[in-house]
């Protein structure tokens, strides 16, 4: 057989990173089934941020007792990056992409995690954005600055890529996020030749939904997975951890674009997450990102799958 560039690239990848960790990548992943539907969330690596990122427009005397709660660190936050993959007949379809392995020591591992399932990026049939920022979408090009995934169809939503495209973002989003909209644009312009756009409600594919959850990013979409009465949501980044984001879900961060408009999506969308107990996967949730929300008498709680 005759291996393609991308296909021993992606050999390659998992080789050497099931080596550097001293596992195979067959067990790193976690998968739900809806009807003829299967879901994968399989890992780009984990993203170590400062504290300040998020904690910061928090108010301090109240966000102390919850980092203790649940072991945290105020200056330093290590988030794993959960992708879900999705199989239904012959598509394969990715949610995101990871980061790459140029943004972060710890990420660029989707390739290795992908050979777990056996798929190669020329596998791949279609690509799902939940929004823009370096650990969703910097993945898409490869080691040579080409698409990676170079079979595959991309889809976002238009509010998201007008956000991205638009030549004021660069300087409006601010001098550390700037290069954000550098790296942006220019991958979005790699693949805008094979993009499709949608909007909120739109079924972008056969039982899934694309579901507006505003506020992280202008344009930040999560993703409904539905078969009969049982569904999934894909939630990229709109609840972007498993302790503050549940517990007060009403306070800013400092990682969201539009820090009222988030606190409003989450809020809106935990409190029908938890009445409908819809199984969620979170990007930066533990463990596989998969579980569920539970009410509690002051917020609610992340019930994580399989720990």
């Amino acid at each position: 057989m005759v291996l393609s560039r991308r296909r021993f690239l992606h050999k390659a990848a998992g080789l050497a990173a099931g080596s550097v960790c001293g596992m195979t990548f067959a067990s790193a992943h976690a998968e739900i089934h809806l009807g003829d539907i299967r879901l994968d969330v399989v890992k780009d690596g984990s993203l170590t941020l400062p504290g300040a990122l998020i904690f910061d427009p928090m108010p301090q005397a109240d966000l102390n007792p919850i980092l203790k709660k649940y072991q945290l660190s105020a200056t330093q936050l290590t988030r794993p990056c959960n992708v879900t993959v999705m199989r239904q007949g012959e598509r394969t379809i990715l949610f995101d992409v990871g980061a790459g392995a140029g943004f972060s020591p710890d990420t660029g591992q989707l390739l290795a995690s992908l050979d777990s399932l056996d798929i190669a990026p020329e596998d791949v049939t279609d690509v799902v954005f939940t929004h823009a920022h370096p650990d969703h979408l910097w993945g898409v090009l490869d080691d040579f600055d080409d698409p990676l995934f170079n079979r595959a169809r991309y889809m976002i939503g238009t509010k998201e890529w007008d956000y991205w495209l638009n030549p004021n973002t660069v300087t409006d989003i601010g001098e550390a996020r700037a290069s954000f909209a550098v790296g942006a644009e220019r991958r979005l312009r790699m693949i805008e030749d094979n993009v499709q756009f949608f909007g909120d409600g739109d079924e972008i594919l056969p039982g899934v939904v694309a579901r507006a959850t505003y506020g992280h990013t202008p344009g930040h979409m999560s993703f409904e997975v539905r078969d009969g009465s049982t569904s999934v949501m894909i939630l990229g980044d709109c609840i972007g951890n498993h302790h503050v984001a549940f517990e007060r879900p009403d306070w800013p961060s400092g990682a969201d674009h539009d820090q009222t408009t988030a606190a409003r999506t989450r809020l809106s969308l935990l409190d029908q997450l938890a009445h409908e107990q819809i199984r969620i996967i979170g990007f930066h949730l533990v463990g596989d990102g998969i579980g569920h929300v539970d009410k509690t008498p002051g917020g609610y709680r992340f019930v994580p799958e399989g720990l």
